[in-house]
């Protein structure tokens, strides 16, 4: 599995999708392993979580200044 690719795959779903950006917002894990179709250990889903947030907050960031 390429976690990059799905992490950018998240990331756009969330911006694009009002009902998955709800629910990440309120069961994050469920929205990522959902979106994945697999059961992600604990530590490695919440890694992709953080960095999704991240994400999201940089381009939102980003956006602010123009970019």
């Amino acid at each position: 599995m390429d976690i990059k690719a799905k992490i950018n795959e998240i990331v756009d779903k969330v911006k694009n999708d009002k009902d998955f950006e709800s629910k990440f917002k309120s069961d994050p894990v469920g929205a990522v392993e959902g979106l994945l179709g697999v059961d992600v250990p604990n530590d490695q889903v919440e890694k992709i979580i953080d960095t999704v947030k991240a994400k999201i907050s940089l381009d939102k960031l980003g956006g602010l200044f123009g970019r």
